[in-house]
């Protein structure tokens, strides 16, 4: 199969087209003909030195999420066909043409939704899922606060916030982008060059926000305690800004605020499962419903995985980059 590698630490330059033996699968896992994945902030960071893939995947192969067809059966695989278009979650080698998964951490894409679609859907969409609602138990009526709305997850998580009846209060960097979430279930925008947000929110949700997607970590976390609301969550998923600020711990006590912070690579197995099943059981059908949708940037082969990353680096894009094999 053909794989893209990271061949040494360092810029895009350092990925490369190769061969590999097929994987084969162990008991309970399917080897999955991957025919599109897609490009995380993750990917970029491991390139670079930074994020060590986890033991149980590849170290220099990367890409955390696959769309495409079961191929091969392992012993004792009963959910599962060959033939079953499948998309899900890895904890690396998704830059390949093949990858072996456990089949309870994969479920089986929307009819008429393509490859290219579905490859955009699960690190978004299962990361915000079970950040906003799994763990901050976001509810029908409150006022959800989502930095960086232009990402991926943050594209995701606007059009959960609508799903579920929510105010949805959006930051970026650029009026652009706050535009192309509007149709999404961004209730209001704000523009945060200036790193401020705190009175925006405030003015726009005077008793606070109940949830806050925090995706860009640095100085953020201060401003997210001035605004969010006594007994609001904050999910801290993304250090985009920095992994060291300041925060008046006062706020926290006074306001009785959780701060959490949540990743989906390093999980145990059997955590992942769990949150592939809430998102197969709770998400799944809300494609199929027309209520939610995947965002795609652009589309580029995977032989050219290069350019991927150096369009993530320049924060130019709107939702997913996808890559197809």
């Amino acid at each position: 199969m053909r794989a893209i590698t990271i061949t040494k630490p360092g810029g895009p330059d350092v990925l490369a087209l190769v061969e590999r033996p097929l994987p084969e699968p162990m008991r309970g896992e399917v080897r999955v003909r991957v025919r599109a994945t897609a490009v995380n902030r993750a990917d970029l960071l491991q390139r670079m030195g930074a994020y060590p893939a986890p033991p149980d995947a590849p170290p220099d192969i990367p890409g955390l999420e696959i769309a495409g067809e079961v191929e091969a059966l392992g012993p004792g695989v009963a959910r599962l066909a060959i033939g079953d278009r499948v998309f899900g979650l890895v904890g690396g080698g998704g830059y390949a043409e093949a990858i072996v998964s456990h089949e309870r951490a994969l479920a089986k894409i929307p009819g008429g939704m393509s490859f290219e679609q579905a490859a955009a859907v699960p690190e978004a969409f299962v990361t915000a899922h079970d950040a906003i609602v799994t763990q901050a138990n976001l509810r029908g009526g409150e006022v959800l606060l989502v930095h960086a709305v232009g990402s991926g997850v943050g594209t995701a998580a606007a059009q959960l916030g609508r799903a579920y009846g929510v105010t949805v209060i959006g930051t970026a960097r650029t009026r652009d982008k706050l535009d192309r979430a509007k149709p999404l279930g961004l209730d209001v925008g704000i523009t945060t060059a200036d790193g401020k947000f705190a009175d925006a929110v405030r003015a726009a949700a005077p008793d606070g926000a109940a949830v806050v997607l925090e995706l860009v970590g640095g100085n953020y976390l201060a401003e997210d305690l001035r605004c969010v609301q006594p007994l609001g969550r904050i999910a801290l998923v993304g250090l985009l800004a920095g992994m060291k600020t300041e925060v008046d711990l006062g706020l926290v006590l006074h306001k009785r605020v959780r701060i959490f912070g949540t990743m989906l690579r390093s999980r145990p197995l059997e955590q992942k499962i769990s949150a592939m099943r809430a998102f197969e059981e709770q998400v799944v059908p809300l494609f199929a419903r027309g209520l939610v949708k995947p965002v795609i940037d652009c589309v580029i082969p995977l032989a050219d995985a290069a350019r991927a990353h150096e369009r993530m680096a320049s924060n130019a894009g709107f939702g997913k980059i996808v890559l197809t094999t």
